[in-house]
């Protein structure tokens, strides 16, 4: 298992993957790609699995793309584009269409193509010892992951566009201030934090949070009207199931619901 660059575990309704090559401040590489994505599919399929989180080992959460790959020309021109979209591109994706929250437990840096990747998640927690960046200007590059549509959803155009132009490297308690990280704790906590949040979220109705998650996106592209309309039929659909049923009754009878996901 050590040698595989992406570990996947799970425990309590929790899947972890942890990107595993610290020896490269886990740096892409092809089979880290396909592994983080077929892992994060076989969350989206195991209906014990209702919160994710990704981390990375070592002291680096991602440092994104190989420099040296970079440097020796072997991410150039259409092999760029085929690594981005055949590769890269499919864990964004995938983590688009998948209802179930994300967490990123943000262990060390994450640079470039390593905070995109931070960014696609649906919630950050970070290590009071990271730094996060988007760098890619420093390389005379531009957000290859996702970074210029999802960082000015976060802090505003302005303040994106600061960012990413000057490659600023943002303290812990900076990333906290823009609103990039939900929480900052001590490095030592982080894994014991990140799945206290992950355990909160996992004990409530998994079809309502799943629902939730996605009504939260479709917002984001929606009229008013049309979201109306959305939500409308979304929450119809939920006062139907059995987890509402117990929750209701376990108001009423003054207990701890139990909720099974139907």
């Amino acid at each position: 298992m050590k040698d595989e660059h992406v570990l996947y575990s799970h425990e309590d309704m929790v899947a972890v993957i942890t990107l595993n090559r610290p020896e490269a401040k886990n740096a892409f590489s092809p089979e880290m790609i396909s592994l983080w994505d077929a892992c994060l599919k076989e969350a989206k399929q195991d209906d014990s699995i209702r919160v994710i989180i990704v981390t990375g080992n070592g002291d680096t959460f991602c440092s994104g793309g190989d420099i040296r790959d970079m440097a020796e020309g072997r991410l150039r021109s259409w092999g760029m584009k085929n690594f981005l979209w055949e590769g890269v591109h499919r864990i964004v994706l995938t983590m688009e269409d998948l209802d179930k929250p994300v967490i990123a437990a943000i262990n060390g840096a994450a640079m470039g193509a390593g905070m995109d990747m931070a960014l696609i998640c649906d919630l950050r927690i970070c290590s009071d010892k990271a730094m996060l960046a988007e760098s890619y200007i420093m390389m005379g590059l531009v957000p290859g992951d996702g970074g210029a549509y999802f960082l000015p959803r976060l802090v505003g155009t302005s303040k994106a566009l600061e960012l990413l132009l000057t490659g600023h490297v943002l303290s812990p308690s900076e990333a906290f201030g823009l609103g990039i990280v939900n929480k900052v704790v001590p490095h030592d906590n982080l894994m014991e934090e990140t799945m206290k949040l992950a355990g909160k979220i996992a004990s409530k109705p998994p079809l309502a949070v799943r629902m939730m998650k996605r009504a939260v996106y479709q917002a984001q592209t929606s009229t008013l009207r049309s979201h109306l309309d959305y939500i409308s039929s979304q929450l119809s659909l939920l006062s139907e199931t059995e987890d509402h049923r117990e929750a209701a009754l376990s108001f009423l009878e003054k207990r701890r619901p139990v909720f099974k996901g139907k």
